[in-house]
């Protein structure tokens, strides 16, 4: 039975491709949400892919994927840094979590360093760019896979 996978994404992020393409590159956010349904597809997976600016919606989509998904991948862009509600919505849900950043969070301003979502998601991919959400993808499978 094909796996569910809800891909979450934060604000700012419907900017890609024209928001400081040094540090997040010229992928716009329509070709990597192409790139994760191929890549869903290519696995035997169904994907839920959305975007949002607002952080009570986020958390309504973490409660929701806790229900309808099997695991969820959450870039939730400068909420990372600052959402006790979202790290509340994963945690309360239980749900499977891999947190994903385009850009190394560490080698970036000393505000970014701090994650609320990492200490309640199972693992965290950050860095590699656009690709970061296909490795995701592969990580969350793979623990979705061995449970």
């Amino acid at each position: 039975m094909a796996k569910t996978i809800h891909i979450l994404n934060g604000p700012n992020l419907n900017l890609l491709g024209t928001r400081e393409p040094e540090i997040y590159g010229s992928t716009t956010l329509a070709s990597i949400e192409d790139a994760c349904r191929a890549f869903c597809q290519a696995h035997d997976a169904d994907v839920v892919f959305r975007q949002s600016n607002e952080e009570g919606e986020l958390v309504n989509w973490i409660q929701e994927a806790a229900v309808k998904s099997d695991g969820l991948i959450l870039n939730a862009g400068a909420y990372t840094h600052t959402s006790v509600a979202l790290h509340d919505a994963i945690k309360a849900s239980g749900i499977k979590t891999i947190e994903v950043h385009l850009s190394n969070i560490f080698q970036r301003e000393e505000f970014r360093h701090h994650s609320f979502i990492s200490p309640v998601a199972t693992g965290m991919i950050c860095g590699f760019g656009a690709h970061g959400y296909e490795l995701a993808i592969s990580a969350l499978l793979n623990q979705l896979n061995s449970n």
